[in-house]
């Protein structure tokens, strides 16, 4: 197993330097530049040439991709066009946010997922499986900026029960150690920060982890079927061995193996793709940092924030493909230690 994780880790690399070859293509592909939105600000040629050269802007495509480079290989994400911060810093202040959302969306995934999955499961072919199978195949349509705005509506607008923006209210004062709320909490002795946070929280982990269940809901119930339908099922039931034995310790832990792949995959898809659900929700995350970069054209920000999500996602798949390997003892007979 060492073996592999090597293996895998060699490929970072790799895979960084082909992210951060498209990311920087695609927003030199972009109209306009980060002067463009800078124009407001400055009124005489001069000055808007002088902000080019500072921006180093005035070179050529190849001198500025291997100026880039280069301060990637130095671990260097540069410095912010527009506030002149270190993107590291910025990284380190919102990605927490973000791992906070994709934890909350991940925990309502498996629990409407995989319980409607289980019930589903439980009465194949029933008036129940075919609800619950519309429903997960519905959750799985809705796009989920539309099904954001509709929970905003309702819960926010109509009912008045929840916040719809941000991650905190604007009167509690918070100053983050480890911007991770619930840890900060215990660290600071605030335990007045859990509840406005969950309440802002709510929504937008909604909006992503119902989404999302449709996906684990079929792979449960098709899993526990056809786990079920086995030979080695049917002899133990032939044995006498009682029907909950054999539904956990065959059935359901068969077939959590590849919901345990699943549930990895969408994690690391929630990493990513909470950008939507924090763009709509404006929730502080890494996510939203990023989309704002590409709108003001600052680049910096925009790679460096790519970059870090696509580490994150390379980094949750090998420790799914790992965990797969240690749930499954034939994988690990096949492939040494």
């Amino acid at each position: 197993m060492t073996g592999e994780i090597l293996r895998r880790l060699a490929f970072l690399p790799v895979t960084l330097f082909v992210v951060a070859t498209l990311v920087f293509l695609a927003l030199r592909a972009l109209p306009g530049s980060t002067v463009d939105m800078l124009a407001s600000h400055f009124a005489t040629t001069g000055l808007r040439e002088q902000l080019i050269a500072q921006l180093g802007l005035d070179r050529s495509l190849w001198e500025q991709y291997l100026i880039y480079m280069g301060e990637l290989i130095r671990f260097d994400l540069g410095r912010s066009f527009i506030t002149g911060k270190d993107v590291t810093v910025m990284v380190w202040e919102t990605l927490p946010v973000t791992i906070e959302l994709a934890v909350a969306s991940l925990l309502v995934m498996l629990v409407t997922g995989l319980g409607m999955g289980l019930a589903a499961a439980a009465r194949p072919g029933s008036v129940l499986d075919g609800v619950l199978r519309f429903v997960a195949m519905t959750l799985f349509a809705l796009p989920w900026f539309w099904f954001g705005i509709l929970l905003i509506l309702v819960f926010s607008l109509w009912l008045g029960w929840l916040p719809a923006f941000g991650r905190l209210p604007p009167t509690v004062n918070y100053e983050p150690i480890t911007n991770l709320i619930l840890i900060d909490s215990v660290l600071q002795g605030r335990p007045d920060l859990i509840g406005p946070w969950l309440t802002h929280l709510i929504l937008p982990s909604l909006t992503v982890g119902l989404t999302t269940a449709g996906v684990l809901m079929r792979l449960a119930r098709s899993g526990i079927i056809e786990t079920s339908k086995l030979d080695f099922v049917r002899t133990a039931r032939m044995k006498g061995v009682p029907g909950r034995r054999i539904y956990l310790r065959h059935i359901l832990r068969n077939a959590a193996l590849g919901i345990l792949t699943v549930i990895g995959l969408q994690f690391g898809a929630m990493l990513g793709g909470s950008v939507i659900a924090e763009v709509v929700f404006g929730y502080p995350g890494i996510g939203r940092m990023m989309v704002d970069a590409v709108l003001t054209r600052d680049y910096a920000v925009a790679q460096g924030a790519a970059l870090v999500l696509a580490v994150l996602y390379v980094l949750v798949n090998l420790a799914t493909d790992l965990a797969y390997r240690w749930a499954d003892p034939r994988l690990r007979r096949d492939h040494g230690p």
